[in-house]
């Protein structure tokens, strides 16, 4: 049986319909991902970080180049060491004598050495009217019999003294005038010295004002010399950055040539010299705290002979401040002027 022949209809595909309708629609075209490099901003704090980030590394990186070199750089902190030693030992001194001369101008007294005509009881009517002066808070007699086995207790001359025939001691009286001011104890000192009864009169603050005139004058030497030694610390650290900066020029020539300023090329050697001062500082103050140690228990004998209780004091915590201040501040201030004056000389060609 023949199939009948006419017009055949075709029922398009799903799949072709889709295919079709793709084609007349327009592309769509995907966004391009950007190319090269992507502009950034950063905001103060971001600043920040990075500077103390980068300040860090710098500072523990010209730490660990030092510890690299062990010999070189304990020669020169001994040489910066022994150089700020000997003014902080100085000053510390002169600040202990200072606090034992403050601690004995509550005390002063005048001291009257009587005739030696005069009997006890001549010496003790005498002693009974300055009571009378107004200008004197309180009296203290010795008698010559008194100050004679005084004398034998702590001179070690009892035999010699016991062969005398008469003696030779005089009757003292210690006076406590009321006064401190300087103007009136001279006076009175004038005054005491003139009686007919008196042969000396001394003033007990006459040392000790001589004591304070010495100290000034050491005082204004030691200043002298810790500024002498301070320009030593100076030399010493600029010619040891000296030394550093040439060893390290094709460093800085390569750093520069990529585009390194002059504070990021100065930056490691300011560091060097900072650890140079703080650790000379340190061993300084080590060999400030021996001496002390060995002097303490023969001013303590000292002390006691006098009857004094005066004691060393050391550094303390403001000498140790001060010390440490200005042992990096030198160390810094040293590698500045170096590094100042020797980076201008290296330039890339």
């Amino acid at each position: 049986m023949n199939k009948p022949r006419g017009a055949v209809r075709i029922e398009p595909s799903i799949s072709g319909a889709r295919d079709e309708k793709a084609k007349k629609e327009p592309e769509q075209k995907q966004p391009a991902k950007p190319r090269g490099a992507k502009q950034h901003k950063v905001d103060l704090k971001g600043h920040g970080e990075s500077w103390a980030r980068h300040h860090s590394n710098v500072c523990k990186s010209s730490l660990k180049r030092l510890l690299s070199t062990p010999m070189v750089t304990l020669m020169t902190v001994a040489v910066l060491a022994i150089a700020l030693t000997l003014p902080g030992f100085m000053f510390s001194a002169l600040a202990s004598l200072k606090t034992l001369t403050q601690g004995w101008q509550g005390e002063t007294r005048i001291t009257l050495y009587l005739q030696a005509s005069l009997s006890d009881e001549e010496a003790d009517r005498f002693g009974r009217s300055l009571l009378l002066r107004e200008d004197i808070a309180a009296i203290d007699m010795i008698s010559s019999d008194q100050g004679m086995l005084e004398f034998k207790k702590y001179a070690g001359f009892g035999d010699v003294l016991e062969s005398l025939d008469n003696n030779p001691l005089p009757a003292v009286i210690m006076i406590l005038p009321k006064s401190t001011s300087a103007a009136d104890l001279g006076i009175q000192r004038a005054a005491y010295e003139a009686m007919p009864e008196v042969e000396d009169a001394i003033l007990d603050m006459e040392w000790l004002q001589r004591l304070e005139a010495i100290l000034a004058v050491a005082q204004r030497s030691v200043f002298v010399l810790g500024v002498l030694l301070g320009l030593a610390v100076l030399l010493v650290v600029g010619n040891t950055i000296r030394t550093s900066i040439e060893s390290r020029r094709d460093e800085i020539v390569v750093s520069k040539l990529v585009g390194a300023t002059d504070a990021w090329v100065r930056r490691p050697f300011l560091y060097t010299g900072f650890w140079y001062g703080l650790m000379g500082a340190a061993l300084a103050w080590l060999m400030i705290q021996l001496a002390w140690l060995m002097l303490e228990t023969p001013s303590l004998e000292l002390a006691e002979l006098y009857r004094s209780r005066f004691e060393l004091s050391g550094l303390g915590w403001i000498g140790t401040g001060i010390l440490l201040v200005s042992s990096v501040m030198l160390g810094w201030l040293g590698a500045w002027l170096s590094v100042r004056r020797h980076l201008r000389d290296i330039e890339p060609r």
